[in-house]
């Protein structure tokens, strides 16, 4: 699915995320067909194809093609067997045994050593990889044992999801860790595809491994309707994807916007996912307006967060109760009851309280300094949050702020936001994580380019609380990331306000979701 930074966006963006949908079978005497092309629409172009130096949900799609992991979550967020068909783990050690007769796309066999390669490296901060701290922990190294085929983690820092989130990171097989080029447009994995042709900004196609015989859990290769080939098109627009989904010209899309509504009246396929749409950061590196929590508190007491969650989900949002997507192994959040409620006067208030005065055009000054904010907005996601940024922009126009709005697209999202480049002073964000220990890396440590910490939050209740239920392994420490998540919440570090069940509509094939994305394996064409 969608939702920025797996970080994997509501829509192409995300950033990594939790979701599930179960596949149909064929019904009204349709059957399984072999040998076709399955067509599946990209909101936006990934950018950068490398697994380990991407954060982007768009680019994690096509990754999902071309690589696998050591284990596999399915449908209802029960791990299940990948590269490794057992594992074992404590809060600081995991050990994976990899199944046998796994190849790279060129034939090579995948070794344990490889794995563990893969591992050490995004463990490594020095490589500054967008997955340490989200799937694997900073400087956490493994070892591979080829003779039994087994692969053991250690962590210096404690992960209560540690089998989990190192079991979750795409494998890179030798020669592309050897030269990351390969990897940029290109792939070097063991997944069920290879990359035969990429077009930037037009589409991407893929050949199927016939070889290929380690799916997720007990896949069989042999199964009727896996696609020869996928074509991955890159779409902008949300209307034109309806469209082309309708004539039959392509196989699936994601949906976010309005267009939903005819897909549902055709009665086309649909698999829902649970996420998070709307999320409001602000840079708090020093300098910018949003590194004062008086001015963050007052920007989002200046708007009604019920209203903008309906117009960014056009209407289908539900709100915000916390960071990790619905599902998750911890429940609901506080963020509706601890988040600054709409009140346009205490707003206003707490700029004057913050030495913030109306200048002569109207706009807030302090000490020579505009109120000025650069807002960004993914491009991706469908028409709702450009309305929402308009709304955005015209409640803190009335505030005395000067806002200057910037579409942006997945790639750029990734380069600016994520990657640093960008002099943004507040943006929608949509960051869907399936567990807390991953939130940790974008909320604290490291800023970027070192780290993906994109924000610049410096919040130690939140490092500390997140510390302390990090060293307790699963469930068990909740109530402890509950008070890590209230403490940004409290400071106003990042304001989620609504998610949305995103539908993934198809025509002509069947297929499962799983985090978000469409499972390759699960894709079954219909004759």
């Amino acid at each position: 699915m969608r939702s920025i930074v797996t970080v994997t966006a509501a829509g192409a963006l995300a950033l990594t995320l939790s979701a599930c949908g179960g596949a149909e079978t064929p019904s009204g005497g349709q059957s399984f067909a072999d040998g076709k092309t399955f067509t599946l629409v990209l909101g936006s172009d990934p950018g950068t194809l490398d697994p380990h130096f991407t954060s982007m949900s768009v680019a994690g799609q096509v990754d999902r093609f071309l690589y696998d992991s050591l284990i596999n979550i399915d449908e209802k967020g029960q791990l299940t067997a990948g590269l490794a068909d057992k594992w074992e783990a404590t809060a600081t050690t995991a050990k994976y045994t990899l199944r046998k007769g796994i190849t790279c796309a060129d034939g090579t066999p995948l070794t344990a050593a490889d794995v563990a390669a893969n591992i050490t490296f995004v463990g490594d901060p020095k490589n500054a990889s967008t997955r340490v701290g989200v799937y694997v922990p900073p400087g956490a190294t493994a070892a591979g044992d080829d003779a039994a085929g087994t692969v053991t983690v250690t962590s210096p820092a404690p992960d209560p999801f540690l089998d989990r989130n190192v079991g979750s990171l795409h494998i890179v097989c030798k020669k592309g860790m050897a030269d990351r080029n390969l990897l940029k447009q290109g792939g070097d994995g063991t997944g069920m595809f290879t990359l035969t042709e990429a077009v930037t900004g037009d589409h991407y196609t893929l050949t199927r491994r016939k070889e290929y015989a380690w799916g997720p859990g007990d896949w069989k290769a042999d199964q009727r309707g896996l696609p020869d080939k996928v074509v991955l098109r890159v779409v902008g627009n949300e209307t034109t994807t309806a469209n082309l989904l309708l004539s039959g010209e392509v196989n699936a899309a994601l949906i976010v916007g309005p267009d939903r509504q005819r897909l549902q009246a055709a009665k086309l396929h649909e698999r829902p996912t649970v996420a998070p749409l709307g999320e409001l950061w602000f840079n708090q590196k020093a300098g910018m307006p949003g590194a004062d929590e008086a001015v963050r508190r007052a920007l989002t007491q200046a708007l009604n967060l019920d209203q903008l969650g309906q117009v960014v989900s056009s209407g289908t949002g539900k709100r915000s109760t916390g960071l990790v997507s619905l599902g998750g192994p911890c429940g609901e959040g506080n963020a509706v009851k601890l988040l600054p409620a709409f009140d346009a006067n205490a707003a206003k208030a707490g700029l004057d309280a913050a030495g913030w005065t109306a200048g002569p055009d109207g706009v807030r000054v302090k000490n020579g300094q505009k109120l000025a904010v650069l807002f960004y907005f993914p491009t991706s996601v469908g028409p709702g949050l450009q309305a929402g940024a308009e709304l955005l922009q015209k409640e803190w126009s009335a505030l005395g702020v000067e806002v200057t709005l910037k579409a942006v697209s997945d790639a750029e999202i990734g380069q600016l936001v994520v990657g640093g480049q960008g002099a943004w002073q507040a943006a929608f964000v949509p960051l869907g994580v399936p567990v807390p220990t991953a939130l940790v890396a974008f909320l604290s440590g490291p800023t970027p380019p070192n780290g993906v910490n994109l924000a610049s939050v410096n919040n130690p209740e939140y490092t500390a609380a997140a510390a302390e239920a990090a060293a307790i392994p699963g469930t068990a420490g909740c109530p402890k990331w509950t008070a890590a998540e209230d403490a940004l919440f409290k400071r106003v570090d990042i304001v989620p306000f609504v998610d949305s069940a995103i539908p993934t509509f198809g025509k002509g094939a069947t297929f499962e979701l799983s985090q978000g994305a469409v499972t390759p394996g699960s894709i079954r064409m219909l004759g």
